[in-house]
């Protein structure tokens, strides 16, 4: 583990319990689970319970984004501060969404899986949940896949937070 992801895990551990503290971090959107399963680790927390309760954390704002988001993106489109943004992110949600439909053709929930699934920056529950959205995709079938998608994730962040780090570390010197 890094020096400053070390540092940030035990200063938590220190503020709140640890357990809400990956919960807390897990639910932030860009940072999600991929930042709650290194912390979990660096915290020394049992595997099991840094996975648990990441992935269930990553998973409580999904059906609230599924729902409310286009909605709150369309109202708050016309109003004069908050407009143009929320203009912008109905647009690129659509653009983005549209050329996700056609690249994916019938495996556009695979697609999206593997969206939320691999740990890029940009993508995660919260990214892929809003395009399920915009896109009107079937709330049930997105659901399932954002939730194949945090699993991919949690299993490919733990790898990298229980070997990565230490290889970088010892290849870094």
């Amino acid at each position: 583990m890094s020096g400053f992801a070390t540092w940030f895990a035990a200063t938590l551990g220190q503020v709140m319990p640890k357990e809400i503290a990956v919960l807390i971090i897990s639910m932030i959107p860009l940072i999600e689970l991929r930042g709650a399963v290194p912390v979990g680790v660096g915290l020394q927390m049992p595997v099991w319970e840094v996975m648990l309760i990441a992935i269930v954390g990553n998973m409580i704002p999904v059906p609230f984004i599924y729902l409310f988001a286009r909605k709150i993106l369309v109202w708050g489109s016309d109003k004069p501060v908050i407009g143009g943004f929320f203009k912008w992110c109905l647009n690129k949600g659509e653009k983005g969404g549209k050329k996700l439909q056609d690249a994916a053709k019938n495996g556009l929930y695979i697609a999206l899986l593997l969206f939320v699934g691999i740990p890029l920056p940009g993508t995660g529950a919260w990214t892929g949940t809003l395009a399920a959205s915009i896109l009107d995709m079937d709330f049930k079938k997105s659901i399932i896949a954002v939730m194949g998608g945090v699993l991919l994730a949690g299993v490919i962040m733990l790898v990298v937070s229980l070997l990565g780090f230490g290889a970088l570390g010892a290849v870094a010197g």
